[in-house]
């Protein structure tokens, strides 16, 4: 293999392991994004159930 040949495959793999990058980050950031969105939630009160026995136990017989 050539100089010039070898030259474009470094490029192409630099290139390459640069944008996997580029993606890792951008997901890594979604997912911060989302975990920050879920504490929130919890951290949220929730209303109680329209009706005083509604939601208050769970049949779990199959």
């Amino acid at each position: 293999m050539d100089i010039a040949a070898m030259s474009v495959v470094s490029s192409n793999k630099q290139v390459r392991a640069d944008a996997s990058l580029a993606v890792m980050k951008n997901a890594k950031g979604l997912m911060e994004q989302q975990g920050q969105q879920l504490i929130e939630m919890m951290q949220t009160p929730q209303a109680s159930a329209p009706h005083p026995s509604l939601g208050s136990s769970i049949d779990v017989k199959a």
